[in-house]
């Protein structure tokens, strides 16, 4: 099994991930530490049940370009 999080950017820097399979979110201040709190946040979430094979980090990034 394979959960993937949706990945934003925050206007401070932090980067946010989402899980969209399942009720995990977590947050970072940078991409290490997103991925360190990610491990563990599934990590604690499957605590009791088989932990997914991988864990898929999509970064979602929205831009909004002005007219000319």
């Amino acid at each position: 099994m394979e959960i993937v999080f949706s990945v934003t950017q925050e206007s401070d820097g932090g980067v946010v991930a989402e899980c969209l399979s399942h009720d995990i979110i977590t947050q970072g201040n940078n991409w290490e530490e997103l991925r360190a709190n990610v491990r563990e946040a599934v990590s604690a979430y499957f605590f009791d049940q088989p932990k997914p094979a991988a864990v898929r980090l999509h970064l979602v990034r929205d831009e909004l370009l002005a007219g000319s």
